[in-house]
């Protein structure tokens, strides 16, 4: 049987995977990602990290496409003109036009992180963390004009660790999505038809905002270690201490009563970290940034800082 000729679209490091699974199984004649932007302190023009596993596979340039517009027909032109049987997309970040889902023969297919369709939108790892959710999937479904509406062809779910971090849950779910996605275009397109998502049950994953970061010691300690490991490694949960912000890392439940102390005090400082009051309980951080710092223990900072029980952390 021939290689399926496909073209790839994706952007950041998540995709990078499923890139890989594409270009060993398929006659990849295209990939395309989002602009070069700057980033770091310096500002210098990054490419996505797509583009640059695209450069490190032997793709020439000219077959990485960067477009500014999706709507002015020009891509998907492109694409037509590869007579593709296939679009495979995972992390894109754009919405596809009709007349880019329809550029290929069977159409666009997608490696979505959640279990659909509870988390469509931008940030499903995220915020399946942040929500508390014990247990996600990989999807790999059929396009349409919707937001991740299209219907399911196989969904693999996997549990979330108690003190996963939503950076850790990305590079696992990022490889069981790759897996799924090599041996589905190992039997593509002879597969059972994909399956209407169901009606109830959805919710939507909006992108994460920097102020979200925040901490709220009002809420109970499983929600703030939810909250903690859920914004890490972005935007990344913070207190705001002496008129600067305290990054936070490594929470978890601590088994020293709360007495009488209020949410946002400090319970008890130890080797495992700095114990703070909840809405019902304590929570252990252990691990703290300071402003203009690198992470460090958190005993350590306390030990500094001579932060004693009885203290607002923030």
């Amino acid at each position: 049987m021939s290689r399926l000729r496909a073209a790839f679209m994706g952007s950041p490091a998540f995709a990078v995977p499923s890139l890989h699974a594409v270009h060993r199984r398929c006659d990849l004649r295209l990939v395309v990602c989002q602009p070069d932007r700057p980033a770091g302190r310096g500002r210098k023009l990054t490419p996505p990290a797509v583009k640059q596993a695209a450069l490190e596979l032997g793709l020439a340039a000219d077959r990485i496409d960067q477009p500014k517009k999706m709507r002015d027909g020009r891509l998907a032109a492109r694409l037509r003109e590869l007579e593709l049987d296939v679009i495979v997309v995972v992390a894109f970040g754009r919405i596809l036009p009709p007349d880019v889902l329809a550029a290929a023969r069977h159409g666009c297919i997608n490696v979505h992180a959640s279990r659909l369709p509870r988390w469509r939108g931008a940030a499903p790892i995220q915020r399946a963390v942040l929500a508390g959710d014990r247990e996600t999937a990989v999807a790999i479904m059929r396009m349409d004009e919707g937001l991740d509406t299209g219907p399911v062809y196989r969904m693999i779910d996997t549990p979330i660790g108690p003190l996963e971090t939503s950076g850790q849950l990305f590079e696992r779910l990022a490889e069981l999505g790759a897996e799924a996605l090599d041996e589905f275009l190992a039997a593509f397109p002879d597969v059972p038809s994909p399956i209407a998502q169901p009606a109830e049950g959805i919710t939507h994953a909006a992108m994460l905002r920097k102020d979200e970061g925040r901490v709220d010691w009002e809420r109970s300690a499983a929600a703030l270690v939810d909250h903690v490991r859920g914004m890490d490694p972005w935007p990344v949960a913070f207190c705001v201490r002496d008129g600067d912000p305290l990054k936070l890392f490594d929470a978890r439940p601590s088994t020293h009563p709360r007495g009488e102390h209020g949410p946002g005090t400090v319970v008890a400082v130890d080797d495992d970290g700095v114990h703070v009051a909840a809405l019902d309980g304590v929570v252990c951080i252990a691990v703290v940034q300071p402003a203009g710092k690198r992470r460090m223990p958190a005993a350590a900072w306390a030990a500094g800082r001579r932060i004693q029980p009885g203290v607002p952390l923030g």
